[in-house]
């Protein structure tokens, strides 16, 4: 019987069924490239990256200069066209994110806002996971943004990127979420981001490209599983892996610089609808 594990809250068990029920049964050998790092049922924000280490046997290093979620743009594959067009100052952001810090606005579509009351309510709060801010803000809200690596004991090599972000004034966890480099079943190099959840993650896969203005242009816009896009993927009561694609659920990160300064605007959009949008202003720590 294909059941999703019952040690757990309901809420987290049905939308593991919906996952089984509607989703596709994977092979750990022939998805490498999809997957990533589970949550444990009692929670993620910190208590994740604990457990992560302790599981991999790895080390702390949560040291806070010249931390990046790249450790070269270079692995980004992109052509010799691309990464001369690209700015320099977005290059210095991925290979040093702990050297910046972000203010944050947050415009949701009143069509969707119910579903992310329903999100923080059911799931965000009680994992510290996914805590988007429900309000339209129009004073920034300070984000504490942390950059913690994972080293592999015995030869100090980096294994695992984390990147960690809150807010400054609640100390609430917006995200977490281990970040890496994936090859695509069509040859492309793309940036995955996965968030753990309650015996699975939610994965986005973003295809970079480079705009005319020297962008880095993030997409995920795929159409079927192998493609980039955001996937469910848990673990059933057998041990047994599932995943979910999701196609209509769209993210575009769009990270510039202008005059020297650098935002970034993340757009979510569902059925070609506006869900929310994230706008990032970015500063060089003092």
């Amino acid at each position: 019987m294909k059941v999703a594990s019952f040690n757990q809250k309901l809420q987290d068990w049905i939308t593991q069924q919906w996952v089984i029920f509607f989703g596709t049964k994977i092979n750990a050998n022939d998805y490498k490239w999809l997957l990533g790092p589970f949550g444990k049922i009692n929670g993620i924000g910190l208590k994740f990256i604990e457990q992560l280490s302790e599981n991999e046997q790895l080390i702390i290093d949560d040291a806070q200069t010249n931390k990046g979620l790249l450790q070269s743009i270079n692995q980004l594959e992109l052509t010799s066209i691309e990464l001369n067009k690209l700015s320099k100052n977005v290059i210095d952001f991925y290979e040093n994110t702990s050297n910046y810090n972000f203010e944050l606005k947050v415009k949701w579509n009143p069509i969707f806002k119910i579903f992310g009351v329903l999100l923080k309510v059911l799931f965000s709060n009680r994992i510290e996971q996914l805590n988007i801010p429900m309000k339209n803000t129009i004073d920034s809200k300070t984000l504490k943004s942390k950059i913690i690596y994972l080293l592999n004991e015995d030869s100090n090599t980096l294994k695992r990127i984390i990147w960690l972000r809150k807010f400054k004034q609640s100390g609430q966890v917006v995200y977490s979420g281990v970040y890496e480099t994936c090859l695509i079943p069509n040859g492309q190099k793309c940036i995955k981001a996965i968030f753990p959840l309650p015996n699975g993650s939610a994965t986005v896969i973003l295809t970079p490209t480079v705009g005319e203005n020297g962008e880095l242009i993030l997409n995920s816009s795929g159409n079927k599983i192998g493609d980039s896009g955001f996937y469910f993927l848990l673990k059933d009561a057998r041990g047994n892996l599932w995943t979910k694609f999701i196609r209509s659920f769209k993210d575009k990160l769009v990270v510039s610089s202008e005059n020297g300064k650098l935002k970034a605007l993340q757009t979510l959009t569902m059925w070609n609808l506006r869900v929310l949008q994230f706008s990032y202003t970015i500063h060089a720590n003092n």
